[in-house]
Order: structure tokens, then sequence, then C-alpha cells
């Protein structure tokens, strides 16, 4: 049996004047970061733009996530190309939603696609999904013009998975609802390196709670904890690559405030506006400080990244503490 439930859809209401992540793929290209010979993180220039990963064997090629639209999907190929001759046997996607995994259709019919059984029952309604991540295109109508097909994962897995790439084994962990119902994790022990997809970001950066609440949420973050002991750094679906303990017990830390404030309140009868009010922004006046070093890398202006990631993380916590207050005013 899952140890995730599959909830409904995602929340579709957004806090007045929520802008969210720019997805479009304008801009966009991927620069490799290689971990250890034969592991690279193919990092979006552009955060909070999708991020990816090849990993290789032996054998064969693995590569983390499809990309938005079949247009991405073709320039990962292209840049796998460029760093292996190693064939492209597989896909993981580390979450159903379209940025990740549009671009399936658009990988050669011999690509064996790999996901959690959560993600695949979620990959049913393509007009749907469209019309929610349309939302994070600012005008861009790749979607709509590119995006006719939804491929779904050939080859589904409960909690635990592992793909044998020869001399290289990549393990899929789905620990319980995170960002979604299905989230996957994919670790690469001998870099002791994990792509968490929309499941944990840098340290400092704020998530989307979009189905389920805080309190699945920290259990999942807490059998991650104990399952990869050795685990170093995190490639998440968004933004910086950082390390991946701090990640984790920052957002364990995020998900009990947001809980217990967003329940105090509820329960002492305030609206959302006065929710909004009560809770606490980490976001209010400045970006972690471990988070602006990491942004300051990118090529974009640092002062530019930073100012657009910090309105980012206020528009997603509020969005945060407008998820929770709706599935808690219903208990």
């Amino acid at each position: 049996m899952s140890i995730s439930r599959i909830p409904e859809r995602e929340i579709a209401e957004r806090p007045t004047g929520y802008g969210g992540p720019n997805l479009s793929p304008v801009g966009l290209e991927l620069v490799p970061h290689e971990f250890t010979p034969g592991v690279w993180a193919l990092m979006a220039n552009l955060p909070p733009k999708d991020n990816n990963g090849v990993i290789t064997g032996r054998d064969a090629a693995l590569v983390v996530d499809a990309g938005i639209t079949p247009g991405v999907s073709d320039k990962i190929q292209a840049v796998v190309a460029r760093l292996t001759d190693r064939p492209l046997r597989y896909l993981v996607n580390t979450t159903y939603h379209g940025d990740h995994t549009f671009g399936n259709a658009a990988f050669p019919r011999e690509v064996v696609i790999v996901s959690s059984g959560a993600n695949k029952a979620n990959m049913t309604d393509l007009a749907y999904e469209k019309q929610t991540r349309s939302a994070n295109m600012y005008g861009d109508a790749a979607l709509l013009d590119e995006v006719t097909v939804w491929r779904t994962p050939d080859l589904t897995f409960d909690s635990f998975a592992e793909i044998d790439l020869g001399g290289r084994v990549v393990q899929l962990h789905h620990f319980g609802p995170g960002n979604g119902p299905g989230d996957t994790i994919v670790y690469v022990p001998d870099a002791r390196t994990a792509w968490t997809g929309n499941f944990l970001c840098h340290a400092g950066i704020a998530h989307m709670l979009l189905q389920g609440g805080p309190e699945p949420y920290l259990g999942s973050l807490r059998r991650m904890r104990d399952a990869l002991p050795d685990l170093e750094t995190i490639v998440s679906g968004h933004g910086p690559m950082g390390d991946g303990p701090a990640a984790v017990d920052a957002l364990v830390g995020y998900l009990e405030r947001l809980h217990a404030e967003v329940e105090a309140s509820v329960k002492a009868g305030r609206s959302l506006e006065e929710t909004f009010a009560a809770c606490t922004d980490p976001w209010a006046e400045r970006l972690d400080p471990r988070l602006s070093a990491a942004l300051a890398r990118y090529p974009v202006p640092g002062e530019l990244a930073q100012q657009g990631m910090l309105t980012l993380c206020r528009d997603l916590h509020r969005l945060n503490v407008l998820a929770t207050y709706r599935l808690y005013e219903d208990r």
C-alpha cells in the first residue's frame, strides 16, 4: 500500500496580488555542473525556471525531469548528447506537474519513464494541467502551441525503487506527500546528491503547499532525513542547489510554525486576512543570507535575482497560509 493518499486537485485559489514563479522557457539555458564523473546537475540560468539532471553508468544514462515543453526536452537531450556517449535509457519525473512532465512526449519511445504511482495517477487531465501551469507562463503561448500529448510514466513504484545504470545504482524514493501527492526523490549514493523536484529547495526558499498541508509534509521530510543520512547536496526543481540537511531542517521549522500559527488562528475564529497578518513571514524584510550567496553566483545580476526571489517567496508564503487556512477551516 502506498504511504501517500492521493488528495483532490491542487488548490486553485490564490491570494490577492499573487504572481507566482515564471516558468516560461524563454531565455532558458541549462548549465552542466558535474558532482563526480558521470553525474551532472543541469542548472537553469534564470531562477526559478526548471533544473534537470543527467546520471550515467557504464551501460546507460538517466535524465531527471523532462521540461515544460517538447522544445525544452529537445534542449535537454542535446545537452545530454554533449556530455556522454552512453545511450539514454531512463527518464524520471519527480512530480506530475507539467513543467516537469510536458516534455515527456519528446523523448524517444525506447526511453523508459519512471515515477511514483501517485504521480502517474494525477496525470489524467491534460487540459486542466495546461490551464493550471499557464498561469506561470506570463504570456508565453508555448503550452498552447507545443503541448498536445501528455505521456505518462511507463513504470511506477510505491515507496522505493532502484535503477542500475551499470556500475552506478540510482535510488528512487517516495517518502509521502509534500508539494504534491507523489513527490519522487532521485538519489545517487556515490555522489551523495539528490534531485528533489518541488519537494525540497535550497534553505530559505519558500515551498508551495498545493495538495495536503503541513502535517503530512512534515512526516515525509522526517522519513527522508532518516532514509538518507549521508545526503550532502540537493538539486531542487527550481533555484540553486544547496546543502541537503540544512534544507530539510529549514523546511521542517517553517512547516511546524505554519501549522501551529494557522491552526491557532482558525481556532480563534480569525478571518483569512487576519491570519495573513498573524502568521510569521520569514521573508518580510530580506532573504536568508545563505540563499543570497547562492543567487549571487547566477549570471543574471545578483541584486535582480535576489529581489525577484524575495518577491516570489513572499507570494508563496501567502499561498501556503491560504492553503493551510482552507484546509483547517474545513476540519
